[in-house]
């Protein structure tokens, strides 16, 4: 069984400057069905506002690491490498290999290690042009970009009465 391990920021803002969105439910079941994931963490910095979803994440599946944020100079940081990397590791003796999602060169060590213990399964990333060339070199030939598989993760607009509140729902505002 596989765990994956989601830098949450990292993939929003990546699918935001490709100008589209993740469908998370897909994604659940992309993981399981392509990785053989069993278990999805989430690392998150938290929001209130956020809730709605939260909720949906949660019930959809997905095991939420929440982080107290900070704002600086009106940006909001969640800063949650550090509790990604802490969890890859206390989950180390449970699964047979991570998934990695982030383009973030921050993930370097953790991906080498992962790597020279062979309990990597995959990198993902938003996209190349993104993602840190520290990460992509550390991760070799078990890295893969998210905009290839557009077709099977894409959030598709609801043509419902009704639609632009589910989609706040499942798309939602986030860090």
């Amino acid at each position: 069984m596989n765990y994956a391990f989601i830098d949450s920021q990292n993939l929003i803002l990546g699918m935001q400057r490709l100008g589209w969105k993740i469908d998370y439910k897909k994604l659940q079941v992309y993981l399981k069905e392509k990785y053989k994931v069993k278990k999805i963490y989430w690392f998150t910095g938290f929001l209130s506002k956020n809730h709605k979803l939260y909720n949906f994440l949660q019930n959809t599946g997905y095991a939420l690491i929440f982080k107290p944020v900070s704002i600086s100079e009106g940006k909001i940081k969640g800063n949650c490498d550090g509790d990604m990397i802490l969890q890859a590791m206390i989950d180390f003796n449970n699964y047979e290999k991570a998934i990695i999602i982030t383009s973030d060169g921050d993930f370097y060590s953790l991906v080498n290690y992962l790597y020279r213990k062979d309990k990597l399964e995959k990198v993902l990333s938003p996209y190349k042009k993104e993602c840190s060339w520290i990460l992509k070199r550390v991760a070799r030939e078990k890295i893969s970009f998210i905009n290839r598989a557009r077709d099977k993760l894409e959030h598709l607009p609801y043509a419902k009465k009704g639609s632009a509140e589910r989609q706040n729902i499942q798309m939602g505002p986030f860090i």
